[in-house]
């Protein structure tokens, strides 16, 4: 086990009691944040999709995003039962519900990005510009690699 006090313990150690504390130093501060207490990345990542990339059909925008349809279908069920999102049916080349954002939903993505950069100001302050690039460039190596060994799924993003 870890022991902060006595730096005694090895660096393995070290290692994930700190990316353990900075999850929990983002939760917390995630969970101050009204932009983002009540949407999980994956609804995130649908709403920021949708504005970047306009309506979707919902099998579209799960293939898009590399995720699995029931995750993104549960996401999108979310995200329209809060009126962040519409639901129309289109009849071209067949029939197909496609999703878009709703003025509601800008507003809640605009909120969210905004909650984000407090809570990278906040956590990162200490860190340069280009410590903080390198911290993000090792972050998604090692999420890479818990990917590769099955310990996570891939990112819907």
């Amino acid at each position: 086990m870890y022991d902060r006090g006595s730096g005694s313990s090895s660096p393995p150690e070290e290692i994930a009691y700190l990316l353990a504390e900075a999850g929990r130093a983002v939760d917390a501060l995630m969970a101050e944040r009204p932009g983002l207490r009540l949407l999980d990345p994956v609804h995130q990542t649908v709403l920021r999709t949708l504005a970047e990339l306009g309506p979707h059909a919902r099998l579209d925008l799960a293939e898009y995003l590399q995720a699995t349809p029931s995750v993104v279908t549960q996401a999108i069920d979310d995200l329209l039962a809060q009126g962040l999102m519409q639901s129309m049916v289109v009849t071209m080349g067949g029939r197909h519900e496609v999703v878009a954002l709703t003025p509601a939903g800008t507003t809640a993505l605009t909120a969210m990005q905004h909650d984000l950069e407090s809570l990278h100001s906040t956590l990162l302050a200490s860190l340069t510009k280009g410590e903080r690039a390198q911290l993000r460039y090792l972050l998604r190596r090692v999420r890479a690699s818990a990917t590769r060994a099955g310990v996570l799924r891939p990112s819907p993003s």
